[in-house]
């Protein structure tokens, strides 16, 4: 354990740290130049043509250091983005140190502080690293000055790198070796192994990523998972070096996979902790939140001849994706579907990227919502995410909605938008403080479904890009929530209904129907479309009718005759209209709903 050492990379989006980790591997001759690509720990297409990680990878690297001692370096990449954050902790609590990758041109940003503080929270060993020092914007200086200011970190013991160019690596190298600490555990003592990911594999099952406290596992070894009360016979452990690497025994203070004939990743929690069925632990390791769904949508296939292929696609997806939880929905004009549950909008962009790419299936997908509390005038308490089960407004006493703490850091003139943008969407305890020279933190408690909405493009638009943002989860509040239900020729469209603050309602019922109007093709008779809570119309949009010159037939002779026909033919729209129902094309729902997703 003297020559071990566990660490992660943990920055802000597109601050370096996939970058940073294929210089390392490479340092390390973990892999040859022949078989190297860029982004090496992110195996799926969408993570490379983004340039961003969705999933955390682990790789255990060799290192000869300049004292001449050989060490075992195991790297824990992380994502960047606020909607997986968990997956952050989770890498955090399998490590004694960590390395804050800072970017030398943008600075400090959301994210970088968000991650220190769940660093801290663990008693991390932190060395600060402040990249892309060969790009024309680098400033150094002012980036030191901005890791003493807002990170409470020593600037002094900043490494300056390029990851592109492979500059500083070395002094990395030898910094994790003798700033980190080495693991700590008794490898003699009763097993404790944190489960920080798993992927599936189609030919041994579940394959179990653990970072052993205490104790070792070994082949044939019958392990207890302590959340879900499971035993499971041992049939491989070994270490992750690009490729699964067997080895005899996982002993304290390791970072490898254990195979154990799991058939399915939903038979396991991510965060519970292994143990021996014959000498288990007394109890599992502390700190592990379970990951809670926060955004709420409904999947539809285009073709409705698709859907047993939907259901098989969702099964193999949350085999590696433990945190997308479904269950069956269906709807009145889309057919049978899946209602969804995301750790937030980009997680839903991705799965839904992941489904048509890997499974080949056009999808349709509802207004994403949040989970509503509301309280029936019976005292029952209910929990609603879809607005087809809102209960009669008659019946409900109260309604609450999730809050978020959003923490904002922006340059200092944009500070006047941002309080502004922040009202707009309904913020409380709006309040500001002073980081380094000229950047700003904005701290505002906001309703959650209101930055599911316009929130993030607004805030990248009104700070030109500089504007970086991250929230975590407060609690429920009171809120006045409404259904808006869309009418088409006084018919409601259950797919297009949705829950929004009164305040909202009308601006939201309109835009609606006019996306409708622009899309819904025209009749013989005129169709209204009107935005409604309850039998109070709020919003309305008129599709005229195709008209006819009943009266071309007329060369002269008197009005009355004109008249006759013209009302002949009001007769007969008005009967068309009773008895004319309107065919919504696929296309206005996807208009509708995909420039809603947009729009978030």
């Amino acid at each position: 354990m003297e020559n071990t050492r566990n660490f992660c990379i943990i920055a802000h989006l597109d601050h370096g740290k996939s970058t940073l980790a294929d210089r390392l591997i490479q340092a390390c001759g973990a892999i040859s130049d022949r078989e190297f690509r860029d982004q090496i720990l992110d195996s799926m297409d969408i993570e490379r043509e983004r340039g961003i990680t969705i999933k955390s990878n682990t790789v255990t690297l060799s290192y000869k250091a300049k004292n001449g001692k050989d060490y075992t370096l195991n790297l824990i990449d992380t994502p960047g983005h606020v909607d997986f954050s968990h997956e952050v902790r989770r890498s955090l609590m399998s490590c004694e140190g960590a390395l804050m990758v800072v970017d030398a041109s943008q600075g400090v940003e959301a994210q970088t502080v968000a991650n220190l503080y769940l660093a801290l929270e663990y008693n991390l060993e932190l060395i600060p690293v402040i990249n892309k020092i060969d790009l024309p914007a680098a400033d150094v200086e002012r980036v030191k000055e901005e890791i003493e200011e807002d990170l409470g970190l020593d600037s002094d013991e900043a490494l300056p790198c390029s990851a592109k160019k492979g500059i500083g690596i070395e002094e990395i190298l030898e910094a994790i070796v003798e700033r980190l600490p080495a693991p700590q555990g008794d490898p003699k003592a009763p097993v404790k192994a944190l489960v920080f990911d798993a992927q599936y594999d189609a030919y041994v099952g579940v394959v179990l990523m653990c970072r052993v406290v205490q104790g070792t596992i070994k082949a044939k070894d019958t392990i207890r998972l302590m959340y879900t009360k499971a035993d499971y016979g041992v049939e491989e452990v070994g270490h992750l070096q690009l490729k699964k690497v067997k080895t005899k025994t996982l002993q304290a203070g390791d970072v490898g996979y254990v195979i154990a004939g799991i058939k399915a990743i939903q038979d396991i929690a991510i965060g519970d902790t292994v143990t021996l069925a014959d000498c288990p632990a007394d109890e599992p390791l502390p700190g592990y939140k379970e990951a809670k769904s926060v955004v709420f949508s409904s999947i539809y296939p285009m073709a409705t001849e698709d859907y047993e292929d939907l259901t098989r696609a969702l099964e193999k997806l949350s085999l590696n994706d433990a945190s997308l939880t479904y269950q069956k929905d269906s709807s009145a004009a889309l057919g049978f579907g899946f209602r969804c549950g995301f750790l937030g909008l980009l997680h839903l962009d991705v799965v839904q990227e992941r489904l048509q790419r890997e499974h080949g299936i056009s999808l349709l997908l509802s207004a994403p919502t949040v989970m509503y509390k509301i309280t029936l005038t019976s005292g029952e308490e209910v929990e609603v995410d879809n607005p087809t089960y809102y209960p009669d407004p008659g019946t409900i006493e109260s309604v609450t909605e999730p809050f978020i703490k959003a923490s904002v850091l922006i340059p200092e003139r944009f500070l006047g938008t941002v309080i502004e943008l922040c009202q707009e969407h309904r913020g409380e305890n709006t309040e500001f403080n002073y980081l380094a020279v000229g950047r700003l933190e904005v701290k505002s408690e906001l309703p959650l479904g209101e930055v599911l909405y316009e929130f993030y493009d607004k805030l990248k638009t009104v700070t030109r890009g500089y504007g970086s943002f991250d929230y975590e989860l407060l609690d429920y509040r009171k809120t006045d929530v409404v259904k808006v239900d869309i009418l088409v020729n006084s018919e409601p469209v259950d797919a297009l209904s949705q829950l929004v603050f009164r305040g909202k309602s009308r601006p939201r019922a309109l835009k609606y129907c006019e996306r409708l109007k622009d899309t819904i093709p025209r009749q013989n008779f005129k169709i209204a479309i009107q935005g409604a809570i309850g039998g109070t119309i709020i919003a309305r949009s008129t599709i005229n009718a195709y008209r006819k010159d009943v009266t071309a037939k007329c060369y002269g002779g008197d009005i009355s005759r004109k008249r006759k026909l013209l009302d002949k033919q009001r007769a007969g729209k008005k009967k068309m209209k009773m008895i004319g129902s309107v065919e919504i094309p696929q296309e206005a729902f996807l208009a509708v709903l995909k420039t809603d997703q947009e729009n978030t």
